[in-house]
């Protein structure tokens, strides 16, 4: 696929619009009042416990048929038609996205035992996830070695007669923390004399496993999430032959199908929090005043808010354009257009969040606006499911191999 070729958007349908319509007004009626008790049931309870408010957000979602949007098979919405939907969740990603089932790094675990789970796994794992009485983790990266290069995994996952033996040390293995996160998706190597995509294997480990050892929580810039990012060890874990996920080797293809949908997941909700900082800041710089007048006045301030609708309008059509072959071409066809907005989505959400800190002075680094969490949730996006350069790097790829249509022309300097 020529990655420059320009498609038309298709239109939602009625179902997927009314749908759309009903989670705008669940966030402004439910979601985003509600965040002020969650901040306080956080405050004095554990730091990793679930607020109950979050209970009580999930039974709402359920009545207003706002359940399991994410998963095709589940709500019959194309990737397109669930990108505005998943872009209003991300306005409160604390609560948004789980509010409705479609928080990471379930959606993606869910996929993945949707895909290639066996009946018996998907009975154990995935309907419990669908109903959302239960939350996983999914164990890829390692301190040791850059996950960004997944050949490079040094877990062991050792056949013993019946059982798999693991043995590795996992770390930003989100989810891990939550007290309801009940099954791991661990990636270890099986083969490491096989070729080196074939060396990888996923294995399903439920936490309370005997040798599972969830060390501590990762925070992000001082931060810590909910549900955490964990440090966990795995030393002499058994599991049944029947836990692997897929067969043996197919680690590695069955993480890109997990990490393709997920991160333009990532990018639609990355849009919602760029679409709240940009609210933020244009209501400070009406509501603000300083010498003489409000912020809205100053020249400054509005080529700020100019740029950040810009950016923002540019990010979502190449994160809706992905969806768009995605729904059309699949997965593969997307990849290059994925990239591009697993790069450019992140990027605009952390210029005009910063943007929107800098209008608000002090109050926008503090815990008095959501700015500061936000900006360190977005800016942690251009590391995790692949680094800016990784992408950068398969882009460059692309248009390396690409014939153009056109030649470039001459560009000799004249006699």
């Amino acid at each position: 696929m020529a990655v420059h070729t320009a498609r038309p958007l298709a239109p939602p349908s009625e179902h997927a619009e009314e749908l759309r319509l009903r989670m705008r007004d669940f966030m402004r009626d439910e979601v985003l009042p509600a965040e002020a008790t969650y901040a306080r049931q956080r405050a004095h309870g554990g730091l990793h416990d679930a607020p109950p408010v979050l209970e009580d957000l999930k039974s709402r979602a359920k009545e207003r048929g706002l359940w399991n949007l994410f998963l095709p098979s589940e709500s019959g919405l194309t990737q397109l038609e669930y990108a505005p939907i998943a872009e209003l969740s991300g306005w409160s990603l604390e609560m948004g996205p789980e509010a409705i089932n479609g928080a990471a790094p379930d959606t993606g675990n869910m996929e993945l035992l949707h895909l290639v789970g066996t009946p018996e796994q998907r009975e154990q794992w995935l309907e419990p996830l669908l109903d959302g009485r239960i939350r996983s983790a999914f164990a890829m990266t390692e301190p040791d070695v850059a996950s960004s290069d997944a050949t490079n995994i040094r877990t062991r996952i050792e056949r013993d007669g019946d059982t798999y033996v693991i043995n590795g040390r996992k770390w930003w293995t989100s989810g891990a923390m939550d007290p309801r996160c009940t099954v791991l998706i661990v990636m270890g190597r099986t083969d490491p004399d096989a070729d080196a995509h074939r060396q990888q294997s996923m294995i399903i480990v439920p936490t309370d496993t005997p040798g599972v050892e969830i060390v501590r929580d990762l925070p992000v810039f001082g931060h810590h999430d909910q549900h955490g990012h964990a440090i966990v060890t795995f030393t002499d874990v058994r599991v049944p032959v029947t836990n692997l996920l897929g067969d043996a080797g197919g680690g590695f293809a069955a993480a890109q199908l997990r990490l393709g949908p997920g991160r333009i997941h990532h990018c639609m909700r990355a849009l919602g929090a760029a679409e709240r900082a940009l609210a933020l800041l244009v209501a400070r710089a009406k509501d603000r005043v300083a010498f003489g007048g409000p912020l809205s006045d100053q020249g400054v301030v509005q080529q700020q808010i100019a740029e950040s609708r810009l950016e923002i309008t540019q990010a979502r059509l190449i994160c809706h354009q992905a969806c768009q072959v995605i729904d059309t071409e699949g997965n593969r066809a997307a990849r290059d257009l994925v990239a591009m907005a697993k790069v450019a989505v992140p990027r605009a959400a952390t210029q005009v969040i910063d943007r929107a800190i800098q209008v608000h002075g002090g109050a926008g680094v503090t815990d008095v606006t959501p700015l500061s969490a936000m900006y360190a949730w977005h800016r942690a996006m251009r590391l995790f499911d692949g680094p800016d350069e990784v992408h950068l790097r398969s882009l460059a790829r692309t248009e390396l191999r690409i014939e153009p249509e056109l030649p470039p022309g001459d560009i000799s300097v004249p006699e």
